[in-house]
């Protein structure tokens, strides 16, 4: 597998949004993630987006980081919030989600960034579970979902 960065609006990371997007409406039964996202915020250094392909060429996994600061939706100085964690279905259980965030939090890192963030929902087990493992903890809501009780919040410390 390789995964290089790739603009948020590239076709092939539109395509793994418009899945993920689907599986959130399978899980959740609403619209999906409405969180305004712009392909600007993934842009290095206030970001990166990056995009895993299999050997034939196919997008199979993606995932990315935007730049947030103290705001009147939670944040604090100095977060990076992970988005759009993603691997399809038939390339689960290969280490994948691991690895894009590991670099992810390299890059964010390296970018001055001091804590690593993010939100999921209790309808995804399987992310709670690779975020825990990795050594996330919940903290205090933030975000566009921050007011739903089916939405949880996790930090890392990237220091």
């Amino acid at each position: 597998m390789i995964i290089r960065p790739t603009p948020f609006d590239h076709p092939d990371a539109r395509k793994l949004n418009d899945m993920v997007q689907l599986e959130y409406v399978e899980r959740y039964g609403d619209g999906g993630d409405l969180t305004p996202l712009d392909p600007v915020m993934f842009r290095p250094p206030s970001g990166l987006y990056l995009l895993a392909y299999d050997p034939h060429e196919r997008p199979v996994a993606t995932g990315g980081w935007r730049t947030q600061d103290r705001n009147d939706e939670g944040y604090s100085d100095g977060d990076a919030e992970l988005k759009r964690m993603y691997v399809i279905p038939e390339a689960r259980g290969l280490g994948l989600a691991r690895r894009i965030l590991a670099a992810l939090e390299d890059d964010a890192r390296a970018a001055g960034r001091t804590r690593m963030v993010l939100e999921t929902g209790d309808a995804q087990p399987e992310a709670i579970a690779l975020y825990t493992s990795s050594g996330y903890e919940p903290c205090a809501k933030f975000g566009y979902y921050r007011e739903y009780d089916s939405s949880r919040c996790f930090a890392k410390p990237l220091a």
